[in-house]
């Protein structure tokens, strides 16, 4: 049965932020169409992203991807000059049908200021216009041409890692297993929240299944526009369930305890681990999902910006 959100323990900030999501009454996506929960979305992130401005230049790309150009946003801290950098491939969250470069620009900009690297927003196709594998095949384009082409860029393809939040960190987690498949050599990985599990049977599914922000019903929803149930059990879908987890790079796994993806995100840590691949995991007491880009009402954001920030400077070092 699912926890009733009045007695659980909630981040202040982020009982003030479901809180404000219910006064305004947000349509739940499952009501809505694609292109307006795309615009809703953007609207959410617009009132809760941090307003600050960062000492990163951004240039917007375009790359060579599977079904033609992919537009791609790259951030480099400016003091760094035109020093080649070590580059964080990021991949946006939004159950692959939402979220887009701008949704995201704030905390990569974040997050390449404090990790003193450059980041990468890819902007792959979305769901449900362009359904599983066409991500992946966006995501891993992006990879491999930052592995064969990142000097070009000002970049260091020998200092090369993944990252992203929720959708986006599933897709970073099976990027990281499509490059060590391929031989691209990468240095670490920055798993936000990721969905590892298209099973959604944990006991954190049931738990925080409603009155959390991220809701069973929508979780549905992003899942079904996806991917067919057919390619659940597919490891490109589910990278809990690929066969061999072991020679990735290192991992931070970051997830709020509110979060109905808490318990996959932990078991992809522990699976990690049991392969012999180094993964910390860092859980956020009363913090619900979606917090990482969400700097301007929750200071929790910054909190899971420096972990990944220091975790991305310790496996960049020479």
């Amino acid at each position: 049965m699912a926890l009733d959100p009045a007695r659980v323990t909630l981040d202040p900030q982020a009982k003030a932020l479901l809180d404000m999501i219910a006064l305004a009454g947000r349509i739940p996506y499952t009501e809505i169409t694609p292109a307006q929960a795309r615009a809703q979305f953007v609207e959410l992130c617009r009132r809760t992203r941090k307003p600050a401005e960062w000492p990163v230049s951004a240039r917007d790309l375009e790359l060579p991807g599977p079904a033609g150009p992919l537009r791609a946003r790259l951030f480099r801290p400016s003091e760094a000059g035109a020093a080649a950098l070590p580059v964080l491939a990021f991949f946006h969250g939004g159950g692959w049908c939402i979220g887009d470069l701008d949704t995201h620009d704030p905390a990569c900009r974040q997050l390449a200021l404090e990790a003193r690297c450059a980041v990468l927003s890819v902007d792959y196709r979305l769901a449900p216009e362009n359904r599983f594998p066409a991500a992946v095949e966006d995501c891993f384009a992006a990879l491999r041409f930052l592995a064969e082409a990142g000097a070009g860029l000002g970049l260091d393809p020998r200092r090369l890692a993944v990252g992203g939040d929720s959708a986006g960190g599933n897709l970073a987690a099976v990027s990281a297993l499509l490059a060590r498949d391929a031989g691209i050599a990468l240095r670490g990985q920055v798993l936000i929240y990721p969905a590892t599990d298209f099973s959604l049977a944990r006991p954190s599914h049931e738990d925080y299944a409603e009155g959390f922000l991220l809701t069973r019903d929508s979780m549905a929803w992003f899942g079904g526009n996806y991917v067919a149930p057919a390619a659940h059990a597919d490891w490109r879908a589910s990278p809990i369930l690929a066969p061999d987890h072991s020679r990735l790079p290192p991992a931070i796994v970051i997830v709020g305890e509110c979060d109905p993806l808490r318990d996959e995100s932990r078991d992809y840590a522990e699976r990690l681990r049991a392969a012999g691949t180094e993964a910390s995991f860092h859980l956020h007491p009363g913090m619900i999902h979606g917090f990482f880009t969400m700097g301007g009402a929750i200071s929790a954001a910054d909190r899971a910006i420096a972990q990944s920030a220091a975790h991305l400077r310790r496996v960049f070092a020479d």
